[in-house]
């Protein structure tokens, strides 16, 4: 017989059921950071916040499709939060905005995400004028986008 030991770091994700769920859950700091992300997407976006995933809050919607054939529905521009660390997507790429992201403050990126510690670290005019941007870009699209630009162009 196998016995099976479940740790505290082996526990799954609670299922979170909805954005009021998932921002009640969260610590003090990352509340606040949330709920400013929140008005600030709302403003760009024009839409209510939705629950993607587990733990991801999106807003407005469109739908990809690359040239090997995936496709499928995402959010234009969202956000994961957890203590010590927010996700921002920018679901067409982070290289479009170099030269914004250089101003931005004390972040780090991926190839469709920029991680900041606490909202107080970084510029929040910038971080909007690169939100409000990359929801411009894949809105004059059409909503349809093929391509996320992961690196700059050389």
């Amino acid at each position: 017989m196998t016995k099976t030991i479940v740790s505290p770091k082996s526990k799954p994700a609670k299922n979170i059921a909805s954005v009021n769920e998932l921002i009640a859950s969260l610590d003090e700091q990352t509340l606040k950071d949330s709920n400013a992300l929140i008005e600030m997407m709302k403003g760009i976006s024009g839409s209510k916040p939705e629950l993607w995933n587990i733990r991801t809050i999106g807003f407005d919607a469109y739908h990809y499709k690359y040239d090997s054939g995936r496709e499928g529905d995402s959010f234009i521009i969202g956000f994961y939060p957890r203590k010590g660390k927010i996700t921002v997507y920018l679901m067409d790429g982070t290289a479009r905005y170099s030269d914004l992201l250089a101003r931005l403050g004390k972040h780090t990126i991926t190839g469709y995400c920029i991680y900041i510690k606490h909202l107080g670290d970084v510029e929040l005019p910038i971080l909007k004028q690169i939100l409000k941007r990359s929801f411009e870009n894949i809105k004059s699209q059409d909503g349809h986008i093929n391509q996320i630009l992961w690196k700059a162009k050389e």
